[in-house]
């Protein structure tokens, strides 16, 4: 069941909109405190979020670029401004589309499950999207997504590279040099705890999928992916 969260500091718009939301069978939740959009976000996990731009202290603008730094999941911006400008400053902050109000709930809810199907259904499992498989284990490297026997997590691009790299020559040692040259393009601007930092990230988001120690460090050469997700199936 897909998971819709929105931020719209409207009350009644927001109990409307969750209204029909659940009438079409999805989840919908509603963000209660605008200074903490990120992190709800990152705890509720949703596949869609509908955004208004007219918000409390910080604009949907600013939240939607901060979500795009963590997140590719479907934004739809709803907003009373109608202006053309609007329109492409939101798709410029990281928006997939945007509504303006007043709007038909019908025509909302054909956009949110245009969206779901692209990000999540058949558009987005089309036979040009690229997928790099490793023992069931799955990336998704243009939704910076890593799935698991049906559960899923978002991954950062250079988490998501990361990750390619290792599933690529899985089980097989891959040099910390290696890794740095696919993660950036000049190593001697990154301190060398920085990768250590990414592999730390990396290990947060295999345990979300229920692996544990699955990046094993080889001192003084590198890191090694084990398929030890094997043994959960």
């Amino acid at each position: 069941m897909f998971t819709i969260m929105i931020v719209e500091d409207d009350a009644k718009l927001t109990q409307l909109l969750r209204s029909h939301i659940e009438k079409y069978g999805y989840t919908a939740a509603a963000v209660t405190d605008f200074e903490q959009v990120t992190e709800t976000f990152m705890q509720m996990r949703p596949d869609l979020v509908l955004m208004d731009v007219n918000l409390p202290r910080f604009d949907g603008y600013y939240w939607c670029r901060q979500l795009r730094k963590v997140s590719t999941c479907p934004i739809l911006f709803i907003s009373a401004r109608e202006g053309t400008m609007e329109q492409v400053m939101a798709l410029e902050n990281g928006a997939d589309d945007y509504i303006a109000k007043p709007f038909d709930y019908d025509v909302v809810m054909a956009k949110i499950k245009s969206q779901l199907r692209r990000a999540y259904g058949s558009y987005a499992s089309g036979k040009n999207e690229r997928t790099v498989e490793c023992a069931g284990l799955a990336l998704y490297p243009e939704r910076l997504t890593l799935t698991l026997q049906g559960r899923a997590v978002e991954l950062s691009q250079k988490e998501s590279k990361l990750m390619e790299t290792l599933m690529e020559r899985c089980p097989r040692i891959v040099s910390r040099d290696r890794l740095l040259d696919k993660l950036w393009d000049e190593q001697h601007f990154v301190d060398d705890n920085t990768l250590n930092v990414y592999i730390t990230r990396v290990r947060k988001k295999l345990a979300e999928l229920g692996i544990e120690e699955a990046i094993e460090t080889v001192r003084g050469t590198g890191y090694m992916l084990k398929p030890i997700w094997r043994e959960l199936s």
